[in-house]
C-alpha cells in the first residue's frame, strides 16, 4: 500500500457512495479485506499521516465557518471527512479552504468518525481475529508515532480570530453566513 493506492481507494469509495458515509465506509472495508494484513496496516498509517497533515489553522477555520463552532473531537472527524472527500478536494482545501465553497452545501454532514475504523474492521475480517490486540492497524500506527490525538504535533499555520474569517476565506464565509 502506498499513497497512490490509498487515494485510489478513497476516491473510488467516495465516487461510488454518492456522499453516503455509511456506504463509503462499507466500500472501503470491503475493498481493504482483499489486501494483506500488512497493506491494511499501511492504509491506516497513511490515513493517520493525512489526519496529522490536515491539522492546520486553515482547516480549523473551514470547520468554524461551515459548522459555526469547533471542538476537539468534531475537528478530528472533520479532518476525516475531508480525507473521505478524495485526494483533489483534500489537497486543494489544504491550499485554500475557499475551495470547499464550490464543493459542499449547507446540509452536508462534515463529520466522518467512522473513517477512523475502516482499517481495523477490514483487518479483523481479513485475519479472522475476534478481539483487538496490539497487531491491529490503529495500535501499530500509534506505536509507530502516528498519533493524531493527545501526542499529536502542534496545529500548523497561523492562528486567527473569528472576525478575521470573512476576509481570510470570503467565498466560504459568504456561502455559510
Amino acid at each position: 500500500m502506498n499513497e497512490h493506492e490509498f487515494w485510489k481507494l478513497i476516491d473510488y469509495s467516495f465516487f461510488h457512495s454518492n456522499g453516503n458515509q455509511e456506504i463509503q465506509e462499507n466500500i472501503l472495508v470491503n475493498k481493504l479485506v482483499d489486501y494483506t494484513p500488512e497493506q491494511i496496516i499501511e492504509f491506516e498509517k497513511i490515513f493517520r499521516k493525512y489526519v496529522i497533515e490536515a491539522d492546520d489553522f486553515k482547516v480549523l477555520a473551514a470547520e468554524k465557518i461551515i459548522e459555526g463552532w469547533v471542538t476537539d473531537d468534531p475537528y478530528l472527524y472533520f479532518r476525516c471527512w475531508l480525507i473521505g472527500q478524495g485526494e483533489n478536494t483534500f489537497k486543494e482545501t489544504l491550499k485554500s479552504p475557499d475551495y470547499l465553497a464550490d464543493k459542499i452545501h449547507k446540509e452536508i454532514n462534515t463529520q466522518f468518525e467512522e473513517l477512523m475504523y475502516v482499517a481495523d474492521k477490514a483487518y479483523m475480517q481479513r485475519t479472522e481475529k475476534k478481539e483487538e490486540d496490539e497487531t491491529f492497524p490503529r495500535n501499530v500506527a500509534y506505536k509507530s508515532g502516528l498519533d493524531y490525538d493527545f501526542g499529536a504535533p502542534p496545529t500548523k499555520g497561523t492562528d486567527w480570530t473569528e472576525d478575521q474569517l470573512p476576509k481570510l476565506y470570503p467565498k466560504l464565509w459568504a456561502k455559510f453566513h
